[in-house]
């Protein structure tokens, strides 16, 4: 009963038609003979952070110890307010390409900037342009041409044509104050150089100056640091019983590769759950009328697996470090208002 219990406050559980224990129980008096309000020391000694992968742009974590609330909190966080740099103004000299300014521009803002915003000011409101402490200045100067080296029996525009494409690597980094004695030329630039602008033909020319500003995606969508981040409860399969020869065969095929593995004991197969992180909680094994009565499909309700996917602009594991800084500062400014006296305007 006790393990029955722990289970229902531990675990979620998936069943065929519907999904039991979704609820929260980390508040007291939820279960009788259980405490589960929460506490500084519990959350201290249950909390940790397991990082699984690691790359240039994508890093793969857990968070193990955490209501769903503060995961979400941390993910919205991570999604809409940690800052980066991103064209917000564009001044168009000349354009007579077939895009519109107003398309043109949307498409130069999203352009991810490699550029460290805590260099940078958050911009004045009451300033039209800024200066070397909150702005970057690029200029896009392209006119196409015929190549009169291309071959008569070419057909391809860009071998047709100089400067067809405009791209990304065309954005030309123009230090404002003393920038370039700040940063060096690779430490501002587009974070690819491969996104395509626009493409030109003979005679069409595109000339612009575009400013960067230091914004975050709750204003708008360039700002966001990542290209996704999510979260999901950690997978967890039990084998009610032991299963062998064809069924286990069949058992593993209803899982994700590499979840349930078959291995051979005294020449019998027998299945056995290998890594239940792979799963993705399909659930086909609850189909089969003589397989679903062997496995029991849970999820962890304090295992979070986070997967961070940066645009570039900043490497993952920073972006995830300074949304722990906003939420920590988030929670300092809570508890401030919170022990601030109250007056009689405020009852009001």
């Amino acid at each position: 009963m006790a393990r029955k219990m722990d289970e229902i406050r531990t675990r979620i559980e998936l069943k065929s038609h519907n999904v039991e224990n979704a609820s929260t129980t980390d508040y007291p008096g939820n279960y009788v003979g259980y405490d589960d309000s929460w506490s500084l020391e519990k959350f201290k000694k249950k909390f940790r952070v397991n990082i699984i992968h690691l790359t240039d742009n994508e890093m793969e974590f857990d968070m193990v110890g955490i209501d769903a609330s503060l995961a979400n909190a941390f993910r919205r966080i991570l999604l809409a307010e940690v800052p980066t740099m991103a064209i917000e103004k564009v001044y168009m000299f000349n354009n007579t390409s077939v895009i519109q300014d107003e398309v043109l521009a949307h498409r130069l803002g999203l352009i991810p900037i490699y550029a460290d915003p805590e260099k940078f000011e958050f911009p004045s409101n009451n300033s039209r342009d800024g200066g070397e402490k909150d702005m970057i200045a690029f200029t896009l100067n392209v006119k196409c041409s015929k190549n009169s080296r291309a071959s008569k029996t070419a057909t391809d525009p860009t071998d047709l044509y100089l400067h067809s494409n405009v791209t990304s690597a065309d954005l030309k980094w123009c230090p404002i104050g003393r920038q370039a004695e700040m940063f060096s030329p690779n430490e501002i630039r587009p974070v690819h150089d491969d996104i395509l602008i626009a493409k030109l033909r003979p005679g069409q020319e595109i000339n612009m100056k575009v400013h960067c500003f230091k914004g975050i995606a709750q204003d708008h969508a360039k700002f966001s640091p990542v290209c996704t981040a999510s979260y999901r409860l950690l997978p967890e399969i039990v084998l009610t019983s032991i299963v062998e020869g064809d069924k286990a065969e069949r058992l593993s095929k209803c899982f994700s590769s590499g979840v349930i593995e078959i291995e051979e004991v005294n020449g019998v197969k027998r299945a056995k759950v290998v890594n239940p992180r792979l799963d993705t909680c399909s659930r086909e094994v609850l189909r089969h009328d003589d397989l679903k009565d062997c496995v029991r499909l849970h999820r962890v309700r304090d295992h979070f697996i986070f997967l961070v996917e940066s645009t570039g602009a900043m490497p993952p594991e920073v972006i995830v470090s300074r949304a722990i800084r906003l939420l920590e500062k988030k929670c300092s400014n809570f508890l401030f208002e919170m022990d601030k006296p109250t007056t009689d305007e405020d009852e009001q």
